[in-house]
């Protein structure tokens, strides 16, 4: 979908929002690698005999793949997300030009 003609700070605000969004999402894999690297050292060499890290690491894992599919899938001006807000603002005109002035 082409997008709709955009001032320059529209497109500095876009630019700086997707860019935080991302650089949202590289420092929540840095956290999570740092982390589960922590923990897995505590497995081994602190609490216990046994590796009790694959859960944490899994579940915060998906989470991990969720926050990136949400930023560089749907957030980055993807298809899916471009489509939807296209339809809602074409539902919101609707609504509008059959409201009574």
């Amino acid at each position: 979908m082409p997008t709709p003609h955009l001032s320059p700070e529209e497109i500095d605000r876009l630019a700086r929002k997707r860019a935080g969004a991302k650089l949202g999402w590289y420092v929540h894999l840095a956290v999570y690698v740092a982390v589960n690297v922590l923990l897995f050292a505590l497995s081994r060499y602190g609490f216990g005999h046994r590796n009790w890290t694959p859960a944490p690491a899994l579940g915060w894992g998906v989470g991990t793949v969720l926050h990136g599919i949400a930023v560089f899938v749907l957030g980055s001006g993807g298809g899916l997300r471009d489509k939807l807000v296209q339809q809602e603002r074409a539902r919101l005109q609707r609504e509008q030009d059959r409201a009574p002035r």
